[in-house]
């Protein structure tokens, strides 16, 4: 069965690189019919905090990532924190010293520091010297004497290996690219790249679909992984999200985590849809895809090797799509807290009426923010005039436009619905003598203050004949 695993570090909310590595696992494994497994690499107690592990899983959740086994769900595997380990990771470290594949090392960090600097003067690679390498038990009792704490450090085997990577393909790590490195620091505590080999084995993970900024680690997993007699995984890197400058996407660029696009407004299928193309083709000329329809297209060979570019327009296109298409209740219950915020609602307002009016207005939200900039149309108060509206109603055709509608709109004795404003605008402009986009935008400026909003056709009927006559005669105020 395929077992693959999502390891987040709790320090932070999760990055959207994160999450795409998250989806690419939790997709592959739906799709093999395998399980996803969400294991917590804690291990930097100085950053990792609990809350911080609460987010990440927070933020996965709104994706709506399941994973199969996990600290929260539990497992035949665990614990899934690596912080629960340690016990596991010192068990392993002893085996590795009895069979010499490691080796206790008293170096102290002045002896490295010098060590690095003269391997900078010459010019070469700074690796461990292996000074400790080979010490008879009288030069380390000596250490221990002097009261030297030793890390434990893994023995490299001095030859080339090859990664079959899915995505990359061979790669090829040559005789001494790395020197022996330690796995088990001086105060008991394991490291990263020992961990992670160890918890792999032992959960029995079959694929690595990690960042390609991790490739540098697989030879020491690989390395850890021989060692043990156990075959690694299977290895695919996915390449980097860059920012719209080709630079590694960072907070320059703007919101780079999870939870920084939920809180302005993005939708989770949205950002599912988004992130599952960053890398990842499904073959077609499609790019709107459900969740359901991305695991039945999903493969790991049609990853490509080519950094992806994050594209914010492109983000927002698919967000304003997903807007108009949701659910209306749905929609509705999810605008109302930025309505609530901004003291544009209250709690009394009735429902009904708040899902016919964001249902009129919902086509121009790119992020569901948005609904707070065009809602004020609906409140009972005189709009407020945007400075690139203003010259439509400086147009020589504006005041007997806007005159000839509001004649007509206090002469209506009928219900002012759609079909009935939009034949009287029709009239109105023959008679003035103005059609196209100075006539519907003078209109839209006269009842809105804005260039930009929903339809007139349905905005008109909710407002009602009082209001549409009250803001023609403000724009005429305005004119003067």
């Amino acid at each position: 069965m395929v077992r693959v695993r999502f390891a987040p570090s709790p320090t932070g909310h999760l990055h959207v690189g994160g999450a795409r590595t998250a989806l690419f696992n939790y997709f592959y494994a739906k799709a093999q019919g395998g399980r996803l497994i969400l294991r917590v690499e804690d291990t930097d107690q100085a950053r990792s905090t609990r809350e911080s592990e609460a987010m990440v899983l927070e933020d996965l959740r709104w994706l709506g990532v399941q994973w199969d086994e996990g600290p929260d769900v539990g497992g035949d595997y665990g614990p899934y924190r690596q912080s629960e380990r340690t016990g596991i990771y010192l068990e392993y470290a002893r085996k590795l010293l009895e069979a010499d594949k490691a080796y206790h090392c008293y170096c102290t960090d002045a002896e490295l520091e010098a060590s690095r600097e003269e391997a900078t003067r010459l010019k070469i690679t700074p690796h461990y010297n292996g000074r400790c390498r080979n010490l008879s038990p009288e030069q380390a009792a000596a250490f221990e004497k002097e009261g030297r704490r030793p890390t434990v450090r893994f023995r490299a085997p001095l030859r080339d290996y090859v990664l079959n990577d899915i995505i990359r393909g061979d790669v090829t790590f040559k005789d001494g690219m790395i020197g022996d490195f330690i796995i088990m620091r001086s105060d008991g505590m394991p490291v990263y790249n020992f961990c992670v080999s160890i918890d792999d084995v032992l959960m029995e993970i079959t694929h690595v679909i990690r960042a390609e900024e991790h490739l540098s680690n697989t030879l020491r997993q690989m390395m850890i992984c021989e060692a043990l007699g156990v075959e690694p995984p299977r290895y695919a890197h996915v390449s980097l999200i860059l920012g719209e400058d080709r630079s590694k996407l960072s907070k320059r660029h703007g919101a780079t985590s999870v939870g920084q696009y939920q809180e302005k407004g993005y939708l989770p299928e949205a950002m599912v849809n988004y992130l599952s193309l960053l890398g990842w083709s499904s073959g077609s000329e499609e790019e709107l895809f459900s969740v359901e329809r991305i695991i039945e297209l999903f493969s790991l060979e049609r990853i490509n090797r080519a950094a992806a570019v994050f594209d914010n327009a492109k983000l927002d296109w698919m967000n304003a799509h997903y807007i108009r298409e949701a659910d209306l209740p749905r929609i509705t219950a999810l605008m109302k807290p930025y309505l609530m915020q901004t003291g544009l609602i209250d709690g009394a307002k009735d429902e009904n009426q708040l899902q016919l009016e964001i249902d009129i207005i919902r086509g121009n939200c790119t992020v569901l923010a948005d609904v707070s900039t065009y809602y004020p149309i609906f409140l009972d108060r005189d709009p407020l005039l945007e400075e690139d509206g203003r010259a439509f109603l400086q147009l020589e055709t504006s005041r007997p436009l806007v005159e000839e509608v509001l004649k007509r709109v206090e002469a209506l004795s009928q219900a002012l619905d759609g079909e009935v404003y939009k034949d009287m605008v029709k009239e109105a402009g023959k008679v003035v003598g103005v059609k196209g986009k100075n006539l519907f935008m003078t209109l839209r400026v006269a009842l809105t203050g804005k260039c930009r909003g929903p339809e007139l056709d349905l905005l008109v009927p909710v407002l009602g004949q009082s209001v549409v006559c009250r803001r023609l005669r403000w724009a005429l105020e305005q004119m003067n």
